[in-house]
């Protein structure tokens, strides 16, 4: 975890957080130059960000919002007073509304980022200054250290090269809380096969299989926000087992970004997860990140202990040894 603090100081009227990474100041200031890197870690795990404008100079504006995994957005703009490459960048900091114009609700603060380098590579500060005390307390009530917390926690993947990252590392499952587990899996694919692999039902019948013996005997998708799914999978010949499928809905849908859907197994007694699979692309590998949301500890503990991550793994290396390999 590259964040060593967050802290508030109530008579600067202020909230900073301190991040060390080992990375020069240059790929650091790329991370936040570059608003399709700067998608990929500004907003907590299940809020990612989408600028549609970023103009990074003195008067410049950016727009972007967070989507939340139930498909609302949060609206945020930054008016950039200052930009001294590669060091700092001031911002006028401002709640949206969905045309990027400022929100009056919430007092507009002002964010001054600073990266300088160490001894073992960078360190980032980031300073946000609300105008009044009662700004700060709205701000640190709706969430925002923990939140820039969690979001910041995410950068060293960004600045780490993902071939050295993450390729080659197999399926990675990290348990985040009681209810959240992420799980992380590289290809040396462009990341728009990757989504025709996990969208395109004839494609997926040849991979998505778990361990072999088992076919999938239904693959349908209504792929759009609110439409429905179902997938199912049998045994084959004497492969030990009982047919099984899922179903859920789809909640958000980006083309060749994201997808998340509820989870229920078909006939189970108990409430269903929510699954959000994010894609991220940087120099010809792609990236694939599942966060899933359980109701609770325990049906997290029973479905990790089915061999999930195993089971992904077997399906992942028949897609890099069919469709990728074929691309």
């Amino acid at each position: 975890m590259p964040v060593t603090s967050v802290t508030t100081d109530p008579e600067a009227l202020t909230l900073t957080l301190v991040a060390d990474f080992p990375a020069p100041v240059e790929r650091v200031w790329d991370a936040f130059a570059d608003p399709r890197k700067l998608e990929r870690f500004w907003g907590p795990p299940g809020y990612p960000a989408t600028f549609d404008r970023y103009d990074l100079r003195p008067g410049g504006l950016a727009h972007y919002w967070m989507t939340s995994p139930e498909g609302e957005r949060f609206h945020g703009r930054w008016e950039f007073v200052e930009v001294a490459a590669p060091h700092r960048i001031v911002v006028l900091d401002s709640f949206a509304d969905s045309r990027g114009e400022v929100d009056p609700s919430v007092p507009t603060g002002r964010m001054t980022l600073t990266i300088e380098s160490t001894a073992t590579g960078s360190r980032l500060a980031i300073v946000s200054a609300s105008p009044t005390a009662e700004a700060l307390e709205q701000v640190l009530a709706m969430g925002q250290a923990e939140g820039m917390r969690q979001a910041f926690g995410q950068l060293d993947a960004v600045l780490a090269d993902l071939r050295e990252y993450a390729l080659g590392a197999g399926t990675r499952t990290e348990v985040l809380d009681d209810t959240h587990v992420r799980i992380t899996r590289a290809f040396e694919a462009p990341r728009h096969l990757l989504w025709r692999a996990h969208t395109e039902p004839d494609l997926m019948k040849k991979w998505l299989l778990g361990p072999d013996g088992w076919e999938m005997t239904v693959c349908e998708n209504d792929l759009v926000v609110g439409g429905s799914y179902r997938n199912a999978w049998a045994p084959v010949g004497d492969t030990a087992g009982e047919p099984f499928g899922f179903e859920g809905e789809n909640l958000v849908i980006e083309p060749e970004r994201r997808i998340v859907t509820t989870e229920r197994m078909t006939g189970a007694p108990f409430p269903p997860n929510v699954n959000d699979l994010t894609m991220d692309e940087d120099d010809g590998v792609t990236l694939l990140t599942m966060i899933i949301a359980y109701p609770d500890v325990t049906q997290r503990d029973m479905i990790l202990a089915t061999g999930m991550t195993d089971g992904m793994e077997a399906s992942y290396q028949r897609l890099e040894r069919g469709i990728l390999a074929d691309a």
